[in-house]
């Protein structure tokens, strides 16, 4: 007794280290990650004149918001955010929807080029947008879809990644799931949308959390679509604060990046359960 008591004493003195040591890199990493947000946050609170003398500085000598007066004095944001919120959202929705029905397809539906289809599936995670651009947008413009919300959308209404994920997440479900609710009467659209996509809760919102912020911080797709401010994003509205005939007045571009960051970063506070859960591949 006395050494089982002994052997279990020193497993629970050599276990304390291990878990502090994983704490102590845990909050380095964090602190390499949130440094730059934090820099970017203290500089929006500060004067020019202050980030002229002071550039290093990591706090403010007197906080001030004026550089978030200015953001919204100059630009309509609300409105920029309305439009970038829809667009971001639409996509991720749209994604979801196509990738479940192209996801059970290929994981749990028999036929003729099934691997074939899978491998370009997979191909397609290999080719940058900026590829395919060019046809893109002349595809658009015949149609005279440039300057709307639809041109902004339809181009990623499909995601390969989507699929990819999906596809994965359905081959761990059991095949006698689907077999029961075929022999209930359920049609495949019932089985792909009511029974197998709760199931799948965690990986969709992964797909749509990555989706959001691919779409919603994109500068480049709006920029090359957009020739005015009909749907312009806040990204790009963003960037006009730069001004680079007078100067950059970094205290007010940093500003406007603050206000672009915060519903990122409250829809990652509200779904970070199900984004952990998605990554560590747990439907």
């Amino acid at each position: 007794m006395a050494g089982t008591w002994c052997g279990a004493w020193r497993l629970s003195v050599r276990r304390p280290p291990s878990l502090v040591g994983v704490k102590v890199l845990a909050s380095f990493a964090a602190a390499v990650w949130l440094l730059p947000y934090g820099w970017m946050v203290t500089t929006s609170l500060k004067t020019l004149g202050e980030i002229a003398r002071h550039p290093a500085a990591p706090f403010p000598e007197h906080a001030q918001l004026s550089a978030y007066r200015e953001v919204f004095e100059l630009l309509p944001v609300a409105r920029y955010l309305a439009v970038s919120l829809a667009t971001a959202t639409t996509i991720g929705l749209l994604q979801i929807v196509l990738a479940l029905p192209a996801g059970y397809a290929l994981a749990k539906l028999r036929f003729v080029g099934r691997k074939t289809a899978f491998a370009l599936v997979v191909a397609c995670l290999l080719v940058p947008a900026q590829v395919t651009f060019v046809p893109v947008f002349l595809m658009l413009s015949k149609v005279s879809l440039t300057n709307t919300f639809a041109a902004l959308v339809l181009p990623f209404a499909a995601s390969a990644l989507g699929t990819f994920l999906v596809r994965q997440a359905l081959v761990a479900v059991p095949n006698e799931i689907i077999e029961a609710a075929r022999l209930d009467g359920a049609s495949e659209l019932t089985i792909i949308y009511r029974i197998l996509g709760p199931l799948l809760w965690p990986t969709l919102v992964s797909i749509f959390l990555v989706s959001f912020v691919f779409h919603y911080a994109d500068y480049f797709w709006p920029l090359v679509m957009t020739t005015d401010e009909t749907v312009r994003t806040l990204p790009l509205g963003i960037a006009l604060l730069k001004e680079p005939g007078s100067g950059v007045r970094w205290h007010v571009v940093m500003a406007g990046n603050v206000v672009l960051s915060a519903p990122v970063l409250v829809l990652f506070a509200v779904a970070q359960k199900h984004l952990l859960r998605g990554v560590a591949g747990r439907s």
